[in-house]
């Protein structure tokens, strides 16, 4: 075991997992904005809207995210819908993700009680004060473990897109075996920083999860 033979494709490895955090990053964001269209599709779109949601989250849910991959990298070419590598990769994560995310947010949102949006109403505050003030704020903490876990899955997935060449950690890390012969080196340093990064993710989810759970009311049992 030579640890040395990795230090000097270092830089390599960092584009490499630079570019799976860029990817990560703009795949979360798009796919956070479409879990909120397909939420507000749910609740306030007519009967063929809700539909079609519905089919889509049932298809998404059911689909390895491979086939996803496959699809859109390699089938729709033949219909004449072309994506370069890294659009492919981030338009596959959205989709595959943001079912998983609607319904996170549709379970917290589903979650606040009742009785405190009935009795903001009695006392006279409007839809967007009721939605601003006393429902995202709790949505926002009841959602947050499951978010967490469903977008640690996505960071994880990034890896996938090393199958059609998208130059991210894991597709930088098997050019770097193949030139030093050391897998096990070089996979172990991988797995560290994977395992790092996700644990700081984690960390820091946990403490935004901790800082908004002060909107929510506390029950005493007596």
């Amino acid at each position: 075991m030579d640890w040395s033979d990795i230090i000097p494709y270092l830089p390599d490895l960092a584009r490499g997992f630079l570019k799976s955090i860029e990817i990560a990053l703009l795949s979360a964001a798009t796919a956070l904005v479409t879990a909120l269209l397909l939420t507000l599709a749910s609740a306030t779109g007519n009967a063929i809207v809700r539909a079609i949601v519905a089919a889509y989250t049932e298809i998404i849910l059911g689909l390895p995210i491979l086939v996803l991959l496959y699809v859109i990298y390699f089938v729709l070419p033949k219909f004449g819908v072309r994506f370069d590598e890294t659009t492919a990769g981030v338009l596959t994560l959205t989709l595959y993700y943001s079912p998983y995310l609607a319904e996170a947010i549709r379970g917290a949102v589903a979650a606040v009680p009742v009785g405190q949006v009935e009795a903001a109403r009695m006392i006279g505050l409007g839809e967007l004060s009721i939605l601003a003030r006393i429902v995202v704020p709790q949505a926002l903490a009841l959602m947050i473990p499951s978010a967490t876990g469903i977008l640690i899955g996505l960071v994880k997935d990034t890896a996938i897109l090393s199958v059609i060449s998208v130059e991210e950690f894991a597709y930088v890390t098997k050019q770097v075996v193949s030139h030093t012969y050391a897998p096990f080196e070089t996979w172990t340093l991988v797995a560290a920083v994977y395992w790092v990064t996700l644990a700081l993710f984690e960390t820091l989810m946990r403490g935004l999860e901790r800082r908004l759970s002060r909107f929510r009311p506390k029950v005493e049992f007596h």
